[in-house]
């Protein structure tokens, strides 16, 4: 879009979300590339005060609390051709309008994979010394474990079991390198060559749940992998084998999980459930071999900056015409979260 008039942009996001998606450098930035009011975030695309903005902007800047762009709302943004998501996936945001009308379509999530990684990476180093029952037990007891009790736990060599070679998964694979883990991975879209360039061995799905100590699920919240770990596949890893869920809580049958975790034969860190948050009564609250957190391995806080920067990158190489680093594709929506 290269031009001698800056190109128009508008915030199209819920409010709260600006500041620290957008902080003073960002906005100055974003002031010297684009023609774009701070003041104006738009969250209801019906609101009249939106509409003079809308009808002339050719770039919205959206983010969570963003309404679907479906064909109404696009009909009153007649001059868009871009979208540039400033969060992650953009699956429940682009209807297929925006795809017909030919508006390419960036997003932010290779920025939100490394904090969901990084998260990930350091329930794995806890889970492999099996700090979170030892927590509990130390609670208990404010006894110091005994020899017998420590014997089974440590990271050397521990089996990880990465399910999706999704951007999380890549990036976690990144942070694996350093450390004596051995690392499987299952991905029907790997070939052997590729998963050994990653640093890990390919397996089928059924094989890597056999042979991991811990098993971290990465896959896309699509139709062919709701419930993908059924009871059947939950019942393939082994006896104190722990499970950690930062994808989605669909990938998983929650009643054959609870089932497992109730028995106490498995353990597992869930940073997302099904359903989202668990009923007020769910025994996962309560059992020591669950560790429970509220959706929070994606950006919080600081860390959504990092999504900012990246949004205002793209604004930039658009202004200076050259191609988006983080296009997605309506192609590839299939096969991507």
């Amino acid at each position: 879009m290269p031009s001698a008039q800056l190109p128009r942009a508008v915030f199209a996001m819920d409010p709260v979300h600006l500041p620290l998606l957008f902080p003073a450098p960002l906005v100055a930035r974003l002031r010297r590339t684009a023609e774009i009011d701070p003041a104006l975030v738009v969250q209801d695309f019906s609101d009249p005060a939106a509409a003079s903005a809308l009808a002339g902007a050719e770039v919205l800047i959206t983010g969570w609390g963003c309404p679907r762009l479906d064909a109404g709302i696009l009909a009153s943004a007649p001059r868009l051709r871009t979208v540039l998501h400033a969060a992650g996936s953009v699956r429940s945001l682009v209807g297929e309008a925006v795809w017909s009308r030919g508006v390419t379509v960036s997003s932010a999530v290779t920025g939100n994979a490394l904090p969901v990684a990084e998260y990930t990476l350091a329930m794995i180093l806890l889970a492999g010394k099996d700090t979170f029952v030892h927590r509990e037990r130390f609670r208990r007891t404010h006894a110091q474990p005994t020899a017998g009790e420590t014997s089974a736990i440590g990271n050397l060599g521990r089996r990880i079991g990465v399910i999706g070679a999704s951007r999380v998964g890549r990036r976690l694979l990144e942070l694996l390198r350093p450390y004596d883990f051995d690392v499987l991975l299952h991905d029907p879209y790997v070939d052997t060559a590729e998963a050994a360039d990653l640093g890990a061995q390919l397996l089928s799905l059924e094989d890597l749940l056999r042979r991991s100590d811990i098993v971290s699920l990465h896959a896309p919240d699509i139709p062919e992998t709701h419930h993908m770990l059924n009871r059947s596949r939950l019942a393939l890893i082994r006896d104190g084998g722990v499970l950690i869920n930062t994808s989605r809580g669909a990938l998983v049958d929650h009643s054959a999980l609870t089932e497992e975790l109730v028995s106490g034969r498995l353990h597992a860190v869930l940073d997302v459930t099904e359903p989202e948050p668990l009923p007020a009564d769910s025994p996962l609250y309560r059992l020591p071999n669950v560790f429970l957190t509220p959706h929070i391995a994606g950006s919080l806080g600081n860390e959504l900056e990092r999504l900012g920067r990246i949004v205002v990158d793209e604004l930039e190489r658009l202004a200076e015409g050259l191609p988006l680093a983080h296009e997605v594709r309506h192609a590839d929506l299939a096969r991507v979260a």
